[in-house]
C-alpha cells in the first residue's frame, strides 16, 4: 500500500534542502474537509510506519507532519523518532493547559515542535520555550502583524521563523531580509528573471545530443562524435554506463562501447538528466529534484496509458517542463534555442494533449490540489492507487539520481 502525499520542500536561506513538509490523504478520492485531520494524521503515521518508512518518502530529511490536538493527545507523534518528524501543531488547535503539557513533554523528550500559520496571541508566549519554528503565511500575514511576531519572540532567540506559500524571489528576499531562517513554496521553481543569454558550448552540446536521440534510429557515429568533443560529458558517461544500477559484469571503456550497452531509451534519460544538472549550477539542487521527479513519473504515466506515447519522450518532455526555471528564461525563448522533436515542444508550449495533461497532473500534485488531480486522472482513464505508486516511485528516484548524476 502507499500513502498518498504531496512532498514539499522547506528551504533555509541558501536555498539548501532543510525538510519536506508532507501534506497527506488517504487516498485522492478523500479530499479534506470530507476527511478530518484526525484521520488524515493517523493514517499517515500507520502508512509511514508499517508500509513506507518516512525516510524513503523524504531522503532522511525531517518531516513536517501536521498534528490536531486529538492525535498529539493520542501519542502519534511518538510513533515515529524526534530525528525523523517536526511536529506541526496545526492553526485549528486553541491554546490551553492540555496543549501546553503535551508541548512541555515532547520537548523534553527531544522532538521539534512547530505552530503552522501562526497568528500571535499573548498567550503563545507560554509555549515559547518549547517551540523551535514558527510558520507564516505571508500571503495572509501583513507586514505589521510580521513585525508584531519578531517583537514578541525576541526574547526567545531559539525560535526561528518559517516563510510558508512563498511564490515568488521577491518574496522570498523578503522574508529573508526580515529574518525569516527557512523557505515553502515554489519560489525556486520559477524563472528568477527573464534575461537573454547564449547556451554555453557545453550545453549546445548537450542540446545537439537531445535532437539526435529524439530521431527514430540512433545515428551512432554523430553521437560518438558530439561525445568525443567535451571531454567532462564523456567522463560522465562512462561513469553513468558503470554505475552500480546497471549490473555490469565487466567494465565500459569506449564511448561507443556505452551508447550501445545503455540503448537509446536509457541514453535519453542520461542525456535529460545531464543537462538539467548542469544546465545551471547556482540553482537550488531541489529545483533538480523536482524535475527528475516529473520525468520520472511522466514516464510511468506513459507506459500505462494505451496511446501511443513513447515513454522515453514523455520523461524528457517533463523532465524540460521545468528547464524555464532552470535557465531563468522564458519557457519559448529556451525551447527555440533546443533542436527537440515537436512532440517534446508542443505539449510544453500549447499545453495540450495528453502530454500535456500528464504535466498538468503531477503539479497539481507537487501543490496537494486534490480535486484537480482527481479530475485529470479521470480524464486519463488513470488507475489511481498506480499512480500514486508511480509518484512515490518517482520521488525516490529522483532523490537516488540526484546523487548519481552530479
Amino acid at each position: 500500500m502507499y500513502f498518498y502525499a504531496a512532498r514539499q520542500p522547506i528551504l533555509d536561506a541558501n536555498k539548501n534542502l532543510y525538510a519536506y513538509e508532507l501534506l497527506f490523504r488517504d487516498s485522492i478520492d478523500n479530499v479534506f474537509p470530507e476527511i478530518d485531520g484526525d484521520e488524515a494524521t493517523s493514517k499517515m503515521i500507520e502508512a509511514s510506519k508499517f508500509n513506507m518508512g518516512i525516510s524513503d518518502f523524504t531522503g532522511s530529511k525531517p518531516a513536517f507532519i501536521n498534528f490536531t490536538l486529538e492525535t498529539l493527545i493520542q501519542g502519534y507523534p511518538e510513533m515515529l523518532t524526534n530525528e525523523e518528524v517536526v511536529i506541526e501543531i496545526l492553526e485549528t488547535v486553541k491554546p490551553g493547559k492540555k496543549l501546553l503539557n503535551i508541548c512541555k513533554d515532547l520537548y523534553s523528550k527531544g522532538y521539534t515542535i512547530a505552530l503552522d500559520d501562526y497568528e500571535h496571541q499573548s498567550v503563545w508566549s507560554h509555549f515559547y520555550p518549547f517551540i523551535k519554528i514558527i510558520k507564516v503565511d505571508i500571503q495572509q500575514t501583513n507586514f505589521d502583524e510580521i513585525k508584531q511576531i519578531i517583537e514578541a519572540i525576541k526574547n526567545h532567540p531559539h525560535i526561528e521563523l518559517l516563510a510558508e506559500k512563498v511564490e515568488t524571489y521577491q518574496e522570498y528576499d523578503q522574508a529573508l531580509q526580515l529574518g525569516f531562517k527557512y523557505f515553502q513554496g515554489f519560489f525556486f521553481a520559477k524563472p528568477e528573471m527573464v534575461k537573454t543569454k547564449n547556451l554555453s558550448p557545453s550545453q549546445l552540446a548537450m542540446a545537439e545530443l537531445l535532437y539526435e536521440t529524439s530521431k527514430p534510429e540512433l545515428d551512432l557515429t554523430s553521437i560518438t562524435n558530439v561525445f568525443e568533443r567535451d571531454v567532462s560529458l564523456s567522463y560522465k558517461l562512462l561513469r553513468y554506463a558503470n554505475s552500480a544500477m546497471f549490473r555490469r559484469h565487466s567494465e565500459i571503456s569506449t564511448i561507443k562501447q556505452a551508447l550501445v550497452i545503455l540503448g537509446s531509451s536509457e541514453l535519453k534519460r542520461f542525456l535529460g538528466l545531464m543537462f538539467a544538472v548542469t544546465a545551471n549550477p547556482d540553482k537550488p539542487t531541489e529545483l533538480i529534484k523536482l524535475a527528475m521527479t516529473r520525468a520520472k513519473f511522466c514516464e510511468l504515466v506513459a507506459k500505462d496509458l494505451k496511446s501511443q506515447l513513447d515513454d522515453s519522450i514523455a520523461f524528457l518532455t517533463g523532465l524540460l517542463s521545468m528547464i524555464d526555471a532552470i535557465l531563468d528564461e522564458e519557457l519559448a525563448v529556451v525551447l527555440d534555442k533546443l533542436p527537440l522533436a515537436s512532440e517534446i515542444k508542443e505539449p510544453l508550449l500549447t499545453r495540450k494533449g495528453v502530454m500535456a495533461a500528464i504535466i498538468k497532473l503531477v503539479e497539481f500534485i507537487e501543490h496537494a490540489q486534490w480535486e484537480k488531480t482527481n479530475f485529470i486522472m479521470e480524464k486519463l482513464q488513470l488507475d489511481k492507487e498506480q499512480a500514486v505508486k508511480h509518484y512515490n516511485e518517482a520521488l525516490a528516484w529522483a532523490d537516488e539520481q540526484s546523487q548519481l548524476a552530479g
